[in-house]
């Protein structure tokens, strides 16, 4: 038409994708979960391509190690809500789009399965496994397409998600994150890696956090069978850590709080471990530290000898030099070549860090902060963990790491490369584009290689693992007030009579489940008169209802809230018009047993193993014939007062005899 622009923002997109879905995508709901790495990039990819509403959430604030990838933040928005600036952020790309940020945890109660619903396609870009696990959980039960996606360093992939056409992210199990023994943490490291978790996961929640005694954690290391005697001595060692916990919480906390602390830590315990002789006869004894000393320069430090050498030479260093000359702290140093985090630490200057740190983190408790835990953007934090496993790996002969190496370990980051970020981002709009047009052929898990020559691969996608717990099972809506209704009331309602088509399955014998927790089975039935709430399952819970035989497949009752128009005295619970019926696979009915033949024999006659074996019957042609039994068969009748004849025509005269036909 001669009043239409000759070109416009559109124009590229719909020679590539047709008109059609491009006049589509106006209308297109689109829910994207993170804005980080792959979110930033992602927001800019579907503004720019033209999805008309977009759903941001994201939990996390902006830190200032995300800036150098994340390009949607600057370092004036640190700490402030991911979601709220990457959507004013990327707003400004395309005014035809509308953006609703939401800060908030994905997980939250309020997103549940009709909110997802809402939508016409989820894409995820997320770090986290289990909130990823939660997605395709609700994307399954919700039935809206999924587009799952996840980078590594250079490596990447995407894999578009559909129930009943595609796997899930649940149908192959995921590698659970690697862990350590207590006792190993605890006692015996052998490895940086095994400081630092030490640091971290527990001295620093012992000293700083809510872990007081770590009593679950030891009688987990009990149940799996660790050295009984080690975990004897741990937990004395854990009560010992009150006095010191309330020492830093005094408000007469000064220098002397964190050199108790030190004394605890790396000479006290590391001595009361030294008295298990039997731990020590196979590994090499640990040194305790002398605080004084390593503030003289005097102390004594055995080169690593696990792990490759943090110095050059093979020499005892003093005090972590050669000479044993001492050195000014790492941070104050301006003579030390490379960056303040990436600098080696002397002994000495992981003793300084040690104290400034603890004494910052105890301020930090007297100005009325009641937990502290690990964060990698935390500076006291990271330089507590730092000093902390360094110290533990002098006294162990473990190698010692840079600040920068301990907060890559501590806070478990993998390199993120921007470009892959770009790359995945680009290839989730294009599996996103193929959902809603709904070419399922098309559909392809695509994955970004580390090998110039084959940077990108494609894979078709797997039919559902038919034992997978998400996608397998049945899922149904249902809207209910938690406070009135009960257990008892909502199973009946779901299984039905079972008498007509959409009247579900009838009753039977069903085990219901939260999550973990068994609310109810065939033998216990005590919670069924107790009502939802009472039994803490409300609105975005799942209730799963096990058949007891096994034939039934498994139905997931997703948990909504009523109608906002419902009335007060109307039910208060809403079931849907149909009836879940999932799939039936009666049990094969058992096979007739076997006769079983009699289990006693008799005695074998000593030459009997001299007899030949019984010849093969000679055919006849159909004419009748009986068998001579064996030797020793005859002999063993004759002995009974049987006797075998050798054909049908011969006789016995004898008045005595009886002939059995």
């Amino acid at each position: 038409m001669d009043g239409e622009p000759k070109s416009s923002r559109y124009t590229h997109a719909k020679a590539i994708l047709g008109s059609g879905l491009v006049n589509r995508l106006a209308d297109t709901k689109v829910l994207l979960v993170g804005a980080g790495g792959i979110g930033c990039e992602l927001l800019k990819n579907v503004v720019l391509t033209g999805f008309g509403h977009i759903t941001l959430l994201d939990l996390d604030t902006i830190d200032l190690s995300n800036l150098n990838r994340q390009f949607l933040f600057r370092k004036k928005d640190v700490k402030q809500s991911k979601a709220m600036v990457a959507a004013q952020t990327a707003g400004a790309f395309n005014p035809n789009v509308h953006i609703q940020p939401i800060h908030a945890n994905i997980k939250e109660p309020q997103f549940d399965i009709e909110w997802f619903q809402s939508f016409d396609i989820v894409l995820n870009a997320l770090d986290n496994l289990n909130a990823r696990r939660h997605v395709n959980k609700m994307c399954m039960a919700a039935g809206i397409p999924l587009v799952e996606s996840g980078t590594a360093g250079y490596l990447g992939q995407v894999q578009p998600l559909l129930k009943d056409r595609t796997e899930c992210f649940d149908c192959i199990p995921k590698p659970t994150p690697k862990s350590f023994p207590v006792c190993t943490i605890r006692s015996t490291p052998s490895q940086p890696i095994h400081c630092i978790v030490w640091a971290k996961s527990y001295l620093l929640p012992q000293l700083f956090g809510e872990d007081e005694n770590g009593d679950a954690e030891l009688d987990e290391a009990e149940k799996q069978g660790e050295n009984a005697q080690e975990v004897v001595v741990l937990r004395k060692e854990a009560l010992a850590y009150k006095a010191v916990r309330n020492a830093l919480r005094s408000p007469d906390t000064t220098d002397d709080a964190a050199k108790t602390v030190f004394e605890k830590v790396f000479n006290a315990d590391i001595k009361n471990l030294l008295s298990m002789a039997d731990m020590w006869r196979s590994r090499e004894k640990p040194t305790p530290l002398d605080f004084d000393a390593i503030v003289d320069d005097s102390f004594v430090v055995k080169e690593s000898t696990k792990g490759p050498a943090s110095y050059s030479n093979s020499k005892a260093q003093v005090n972590g030099h050669v000479n044993g000359g001492a050195t000014r702290s790492a941070s104050s140093s301006k003579g030390n070549s490379g960056l303040k985090d990436q600098r080696a630490l002397t002994l000495q200057d992981n003793l300084a860090l040690f104290v400034s740190s603890t004494n910052c983190l105890a301020s930090r408790l007297r100005a009325g902060e009641e937990i502290i835990s690990f964060d990698k953007d935390d500076d006291d934090t990271l330089d507590f963990v730092t000093a902390a496993s360094n110290l533990r790996s002098a006294a162990y002969y473990i190698e010692r790491k840079t600040r920068w190496e301990v907060k890559e370990m501590a806070g478990n980051i993998i390199p993120a490369i921007a470009t892959t970020n770009a790359i995945i981002s680009g290839l989730i709009v294009l599996q996103a584009l193929h959902l809603l047009r709904k070419s399922y052929t098309s559909l392809k898990s695509v994955h970004v290689q580390f090998k110039p020559a084959v940077p990108l691969s494609t894979v078709n996608l797997c039919p559902p693992n038919p034992r997978c717990g998400i996608c397998r099972d049945t899922y149904v809506k249902v809207q209910c007030d938690p406070s009135r209704v009960t257990l008892g009331e909502l199973i009946n309602g779901i299984l039905g009579d079972g008498e007509v088509e959409d009247g579900g399955t009838g009753k039977r014998d069903v085990s219901v489940y939260e999550e973990k927790r068994v609310l109810s089975d065939p033998d216990w039935d005590d919670n069924d008169d107790r009502t939802l709430e009472s039994l803490s399952v409300t609105r975005g819970k799942f209730l799963t209802i096990v058949d007891e035989e096994g034939e039934w497949g498994t139905i997931a009752v997703a948990l909504c809230e009523l109608p906002p128009n419902h009335l007060a005295d109307a039910p208060a619970l809403i079931l849907p018009p149909s009836l879940p019926k999932p799939p039936f696979n009666p049990r094969p009915s058992a096979p007739a047993p076997a006769p079983v033949p009699p289990r006693k024999r008799s005695a074998r006659d000593d030459d009997e193993a001299e007899a030949e074996p019984m010849a093969k019957r000679v055919k006849t042609n159909g004419a009748s014939s009986i068998e001579v039994g064996s030797p020793s068969k005859k002999r063993k009748l004759e002995e009974d007062g049987l006797v075998m004849l050798e054909s049908a025509t011969d006789k016995i005269d004898r008045d005595d005899v009886i002939e059995i036909d």
